[in-house]
């Protein structure tokens, strides 16, 4: 079995013996431990079935040799059964042994905010929100929003939310960037197709650990919510706005009742963003993360073109369509999904090969 294949039990081993002890309960490693034996372990269970595979092709190899024609047959369809089970195994497990972004696994704060085109772009805004809380939703992960500013429409100028579960960020990181839309807008009398724009960022999901925090370098200010709400919103001062002193960073949120808890996912979305700026400085070529996301919002930057007229969808970066447009902004986005995260292994694992 490929020795890197093998240390995937290894590590899995290693999990569960170092969570075992009782002086980790409670603290980051454990938390990270837990994180890392969950996500090894379908990879070690795939790894445990090669070896045994393999095992089996080696011990019906002899039987190829035998003078009895019938048992040499069974061995051959044994054998070829079970190459056909390792090469499957193996494609399986590629997945676990080429280089990752450590934060495929963090919980996500995603901003999405119209773009170019006016009323019609906060729509489309809307469209996209919809998209991914129902993806999510359909995948067992929570969404929790964080603030928004809708307009009359229907749409959104700005909605930010939060998507929590294992490996959030590996499957949502590929929407960073500017979203296109062809349609034909209900406003629009004359039939015209019209052009608008929206960006999405990813932000992964920060810890005090990743980042720290001076308590005298945040300035935090409350004051009432807007928007629907009701009575609470005339009465109560819930909304919370944190600035980050030496940075110029300005979070907020206003979409949970409790200033408490508005208090703990603006915090929440300030780790995220110091987190990002940290990375920047880390990579050069990233040193402005949100620009390299988002751009400005015009049309011609795009990573993806929805176009309505012919019920299509463009993703740019794989220079490929999906068809059923309805349905992809339902939350059926396993398609689009799969075919970016499978162009991106192919150019991780031919990276990995380069560097060994």
């Amino acid at each position: 079995m490929n020795s890197k294949f093998a240390q995937i039990e290894d590590r899995h081993r290693r999990s569960r013996d170092r969570l075992a002890d009782p002086a980790l309960q409670g603290t980051p490693e454990y938390h990270s431990l837990a994180r890392e034996f969950k996500r090894l372990e379908p990879a070690a269970a795939k790894a445990a079935e090669l070896r045994r595979v393999e095992a089996g092709i080696e011990a019906s190899r002899p039987l190829l040799e035998s003078t009895d024609a019938d048992l040499r047959a069974l061995a051959e369809e044994e054998i070829k059964a079970l190459r056909a089970r390792e090469a499957a195994l193996t494609r399986e497990l590629e997945d676990f042994v080429i280089p990752r972004d450590p934060r495929d696994d963090r919980d996500i704060i995603v901003e999405i905010r119209a773009g170019t085109g006016g009323d019609e772009a906060a729509l489309f805004a809307g469209d996209l929100y919809r998209m991914y809380t129902r993806f999510a939703l359909d995948k067992k992960f929570t969404v929790d929003p964080f603030s928004s500013s809708p307009t009359g429409l229907g749409g959104f100028k700005e909605v930010i939310f939060g998507i929590h579960g294992l490996g959030a960020f590996g499957r949502f990181k590929h929407e960073m960037g500017v979203h296109r839309v062809q349609r034909v807008p209900a406003t629009e009398a004359s039939g015209r197709v019209h052009t608008s724009t929206a960006t999405v960022a990813v932000l992964p999901e920060a810890t005090e650990v990743d980042v720290q925090i001076n308590p005298q370098d945040l300035r935090i200010d409350v004051y009432r919510a807007s928007g629907a709400g009701g009575q609470h919103v005339n009465k109560t001062e819930s909304a919370v706005r944190i600035t980050h002193l030496p940075t110029g960073v300005v979070v907020a949120c206003q979409d949970e009742r409790s200033q408490m808890k508005n208090r703990a996912k603006a915090f929440s979305m300030l780790l995220a963003k110091l987190y990002q700026a940290q990375r920047d400085k880390i990579d050069l070529e990233r040193r402005d993360l949100r620009r390299s996301q988002v751009g400005t919002g015009e049309r011609t930057e795009k990573i993806r073109t929805y176009n309505f007229p012919q019920d299509r969808i463009t993703d740019h970066r794989l220079n490929q369509n999906f068809h059923n447009l309805p349905k992809i902004l339902e939350g059926h986005l396993d398609d689009i999904f799969d075919a970016l995260r499978e162009a991106d292994k192919t150019q991780r694992l031919a990276a990995s090969e380069a560097a060994s």
